[in-house]
């Protein structure tokens, strides 16, 4: 089995309020597609020395909101091993939730992490 598979990696990001665009302080989709190139590039650079390129979306689902003041944990693991091309699963969670409702520098730990996004890429080493 190529040891390459399963190879998993996790940023964490804080979603300052200055990147909300839109009502309800949310943060367009891209910011998690950002943070999955980030991931995808540390991915590259581990199994490949070279930080590639991300060549696709197969597959992009937009399941709940990010907001100024989260914290997103994006994970990347490795699923598919080509010859020149890595497979991978990302997800976004949301971690710690702005509570703005309560002070305006109030924050709380989700008990349970949130699903985001969900997708999955791939990328392209030379």
């Amino acid at each position: 089995m190529d040891p390459r598979l399963g190879l998993r990696v996790v940023h964490k990001r804080y979603v300052a309020a200055a990147q909300a665009h839109y009502a309800g302080n949310l943060v367009d989709g891209a910011f998690a597609l950002g943070l999955f190139g980030d991931v995808a590039t540390e991915i590259c650079i581990r199994t490949d020395g070279d930080e590639g390129l991300f060549a696709s979306y197969s597959d992009v689902q937009f399941l709940n909101e990010i907001r100024g003041g989260d914290v997103v944990e994006a994970t990347g693991t490795v699923v598919r091993v080509g010859r020149r091309s890595r497979e991978i699963d990302f997800v976004a969670l949301v971690v710690c939730r702005g509570r703005p409702d309560l002070v305006a520098s109030a924050a709380e730990v989700l008990i349970e992490p949130m699903v985001a996004v969900r997708a999955r890429g791939t990328v392209v080493v030379p």
